[in-house]
């Protein structure tokens, strides 16, 4: 009881901030039986009768994951629709302030016909797949082997939900794509923001 009483007294002192506690999204690694057109354990599609592959294993894809056993595998097609994923996050992301998480980005050259090089966008919102506000949005992840992506967002409105998405990055010109998402680290917030 003392001790919440110090915390208690300390938090309300000009210039002290306590740290943040991170936010864990459930199964950050999509681990899940790998299977075609199957969203993972802890996440829900996001465009109607499209859903993701857990891979390795299908759809020609044998690349080994960066974390844990499978991953996820989202793409789009030239007809222009596309897939993506999302997840209520346990705490929201609030109003004006600064976010930073890192994750494993890929995309494969053997993924059946779908193997044009897309982008990753990352959309937060306040309703299941809404998306108010682009997070983020990657270079065109062209290379085959995993690659650790460090991100960092500013969020304008509070965030109770976030989707990923893959993205076609030619406006206007749909066709066959892949992207590969794996171990998403757990969300905090930036440093500079914790000193403001």
């Amino acid at each position: 009881m003392r001790n919440l009483a110090l915390v208690l007294l300390i938090s309300g002192l000009p210039g002290i901030t306590l740290l943040a506690q991170p936010i864990f999204l459930n199964n950050s690694s999509f681990e899940d039986a790998a299977q075609d057109a199957t969203v993972p354990s802890g996440w829900f599609g996001c465009q109607l009768g499209s859903t993701p592959d857990i891979l390795p294993g299908q759809w020609g894809v044998y690349q080994p994951a960066e974390d844990g056993d499978t991953y996820v595998g989202l793409i789009t097609r030239e007809d222009g629709t596309w897939e993506s994923i999302g997840q209520r996050l346990s705490q929201p992301l609030k109003k004006n302030d600064c976010y930073t998480l890192t994750l494993f980005l890929s995309h494969s050259d053997n993924y059946e016909t779908y193997n044009g090089k897309l982008q990753l966008r990352i959309y937060g919102g306040t309703s299941k797949c809404q998306q108010a506000q682009v997070l983020y949005e990657s270079p065109v992840i062209r290379q085959s082997r995993w690659e650790e992506y460090e991100i960092e967002f500013f969020v304008k409105q509070d965030v109770y939900y976030l989707v990923f998405e893959a993205y076609h990055p030619h406006q206007g010109r749909a066709y066959r794509g892949n992207l590969l998402i794996d171990g998403i680290s757990p969300i905090e917030k930036c440093t500079r923001a914790m000193l403001d």
